[in-house]
């Protein structure tokens, strides 16, 4: 499932770096490290492949 907005591919971005040990997990905040620990590295190199073009800066959860 491709990311929703432009906000949520950067988060997913910054945990994937986080699984892969390219950044430290003590640095993710908020979304990101909800994503750590809940997605696999498989699901969030799918949402962070999503391409920006078109997306939302963000989506409301409500919807």
């Amino acid at each position: 499932m491709p990311a929703q907005s432009k906000a949520q591919q950067r988060a997913a971005g910054a945990a994937l770096a986080a699984k892969r040990g390219e950044t430290k997990v003590g640095d993710l905040e908020g979304a990101s490290r909800d994503m750590y620990d809940s997605m696999s590295e498989d699901e969030l190199e799918d949402y962070a492949s999503t391409k920006l073009d078109g997306l939302p800066d963000h989506v409301d959860e409500d919807d």
